[in-house]
């Protein structure tokens, strides 16, 4: 029995309360319905760190790139130039399928063309027949069949060839050199009529004749600036082509292409800020028997540098594009 004064009461450890134990530290505790695991990797997760600012050099990286890509794929076009010769060979025999005498059309259209308005302008201008016709016979082939015609066509360069492009990986280029080869071609045909012309009237421009050979690479060389120039923009506007064609029509009638250079007199001056005259008489003037002016070489050049510039800016911003456009 134990007694009640001078006693104390002893409590077994078994009812005794547990000692405290500390607090979690609060970023070791999970959160509310968050496992373990996924604590420890969301608090042990690094962030990916903030990109640097561009730089101006890292903002002018992509133009550069744009550029080269564009330049290279000119460079792989001219290495492919017999499919381009191909490709374009076999645009004209399939535009002239089942036809007996084939491009010779476009010869003998031309002929009745230049025999026929020869025979009305000269009556007009009141002009002598023997000079006037052969003057007109180039001079119309060379734009209805050189100038005209590639601009008409370098709208539809990637257009037209856009099963090719969208089946076939090969560079873009190829398709504005297949365009320049068959332009090459029906201007081949057609260059014929004035040939006979200028052996019946007799004349004969002579050596000069050969100075027309550097103007012809010009409009070679332009050509291609053109295909890849126009072709981009009428990719993505289909509203350029019929501009194109309505601007070549004024042109036509502001050019001396059927009237002469000689009969504005004084006001001849104002035809050099016409690109399409000193690309006309660059080579007409050979082949007329008269070389051409310093002043005509010089804005022909001139144009031509400003329209590669123009046309790498754009293809090389449209390149990437092209495909979906078509």
């Amino acid at each position: 029995m134990m007694g009640t004064s001078g006693s104390s009461t002893q409590i077994s450890p078994a009812t005794q309360d547990p000692a405290p134990v500390p607090d979690q530290p609060p970023a070791m505790r999970p959160p509310t319905g968050q496992t373990d695991d996924t604590a420890y990797l969301a608090d042990h997760t690094q962030q990916p760190p903030t990109p640097p600012a561009e730089s101006p050099a890292t903002r002018h990286r992509a133009p550069r790139s744009r550029l080269l890509l564009a330049c290279r794929d000119i460079g792989e076009g001219l290495s492919l130039w017999r499919l381009a010769v191909a490709l374009g060979w076999l645009d004209i025999r399939m535009q002239f399928n089942g036809s007996r005498i084939g491009p010779f059309w476009l010869t003998l259209t031309t002929g009745i063309m230049i025999g026929s308005m020869g025979l009305i302008y000269a009556q007009i201008f009141h002009l002598v027949l023997q000079q006037y016709l052969p003057y007109l016979a180039i001079s119309l082939i060379l734009w209805q069949a050189g100038i005209a015609a590639l601009m008409q066509e370098s709208c539809t360069t990637f257009t037209s060839a856009a099963q090719t492009i969208q089946s076939v990986n090969m560079p873009y280029s190829v398709q504005a050199f297949r365009t320049l080869v068959r332009c090459s071609v029906v201007f081949g045909y057609n260059i014929i009529p004035p040939v006979v012309v200028f052996v019946l009237m007799g004349i004969w421009p002579g050596v000069l004749a050969f100075m027309a050979l550097p103007a012809i690479a010009v409009w070679m060389f332009n050509g291609v600036a053109l295909c890849l120039l126009l072709g981009s923009l009428c990719a993505r506007f289909r509203d350029i082509p019929p501009i194109i064609g309505s601007l070549m029509q004024i042109a036509f009638y502001v050019t001396p292409v059927i009237w002469d250079a000689t009969q504005l007199k004084s006001g001849a001056q104002w035809l050099l800020y016409n690109p399409f005259y000193a690309l006309l008489e660059i080579v007409r003037g050979p082949l007329l028997g008269h070389a051409p002016g310093l002043a005509e070489w010089l804005v022909a050049g001139g144009f031509s540098l400003a329209l590669w510039i123009l046309a790498l800016l754009v293809f090389s911003r449209a390149r990437p594009r092209l495909a979906f456009w078509i």
